[in-house]
């Protein structure tokens, strides 16, 4: 009875400290935005037209050859539809055959695409969840020669599959005159120019895997990567970051936003070589993310460009030479907002 009494009140202390903690979460992402730089739009409905593509690259970098292997998937690119109001954000997109084309040149790409961007006041979120199997050689010609990249333009590798899931998060410091929202989820209006300084941090684990080796035996120079053949790799790193983002706004209306952040940290790298054996090293991280945006918005009507990428670039064990891991999203957006005669809630 005693030991009842007792796990009930812990379990009590425990709920009543947990509560209290995501109330004061709560009330710290709270802020009141200097109105004369961000319109709130949030309470009304706005409809977007889009287009996107999701992407992500894999490369080998040698930097003692000044070299590298540039693999790419043949991601297509997805026309949709979208909305958002108060919290709540929903987009369809659709892969229409007569859009994307390209098959037999670059070969297919199976995929699952996941990668979300969340734009709080105070915070910006990215979860990346990729499943890309399918891949080209987007530079034959440093790779393999002139004379086999005529014969063989972007040559395939449908058995590299990739998988990636990464956490990244940075804090805005002035969330009171700079919006991320406005540019990214358009349910803010940025009425004059303005920018804040970014610190964060991220957490990534790439695998990157084939039927036969990632470096091929036939390349032009067999010195690349010092002869070193390995089929798969798994890669788990962390980094901390910090950078700076800068809305410039031009007659009220029209933007230019950028955004750059860069980490630094370490990471843990496992080859496994085509002899069987399999390297365990840790090596230096190096992390950066790009969001660029340019177009117009208005209180009733939003157009413009938008680019988001991170790129994840790994040290091996191997002097001079490291993995670059990107995944990002281009997307162009036509935003329409309607006002409410009765907010939903």
């Amino acid at each position: 009875m005693v030991k009842r009494i007792f796990l009930f009140c812990c379990l009590t202390c425990f709920a009543l400290i947990q509560a209290k903690a995501q109330s004061a979460f709560l009330s710290w992402l709270k802020t009141e935005t200097d109105t004369n730089y961000v319109k709130d739009y949030t309470d009304k409905v706005t409809f977007r037209l889009y287009g996107s593509r999701k992407f992500n690259s894999y490369d080998i970098v040698d930097t003692r050859q000044n070299k590298d292997i540039k693999y790419r998937p043949n991601s297509p690119f997805n026309i949709g539809f979208g909305a958002n109001y108060k919290f709540l954000g929903l987009n369809l997109g659709f892969n229409l055959p007569f859009v994307n084309r390209h098959n037999d040149k670059y070969g297919k790409t199976k995929y699952l695409d996941l990668q979300t961007h969340i734009y709080l006041r105070k915070l910006v979120v990215d979860f990346y969840g990729q499943s890309y199997k399918g891949y080209y050689v987007a530079n034959p010609t440093e790779v393999f020669g002139k004379a086999y990249a005529l014969q063989n333009p972007y040559p395939q590798r449908p058995d590299i599959k990739s998988l990636a899931i990464g956490l990244a998060g940075q804090y805005v410091f002035n969330d009171k005159r700079f919006s991320y929202r406005a540019p990214n989820l358009q349910n803010e209006y940025q009425a004059k120019s303005a920018g804040s300084f970014l610190a964060g941090g991220d957490v990534f684990y790439v695998q990157v895997a084939g039927d036969s080796s990632l470096v091929p035996s036939n390349l032009a120079d067999t010195s690349f990567l010092h002869d070193i053949h390995y089929y798969k790799s798994n890669i788990m790193s962390t980094t901390a970051s910090v950078g700076y983002a800068y809305t410039f706004v031009y007659k009220a209306h029209w933007f230019l936003s950028l955004s750059l952040t860069g980490g630094l940290g370490i990471n843990r790298t496992k080859l496994f070589l085509e002899s069987g054996i399999v390297t365990r090293d840790f090596g230096w991280q190096i992390n950066n993310n790009i969001r660029a945006s340019i177009g117009y918005n208005s209180p009733r009507y939003f157009a413009g460009i938008h680019y988001v990428a991170n790129t994840n670039r790994s040290e091996m064990s191997l002097p001079n030479t490291f993995q670059t891991f990107s995944a990002g999203n281009f997307r162009v957006s036509m935003v329409r907002r309607f006002t409410l005669r009765h907010k939903l809630f």
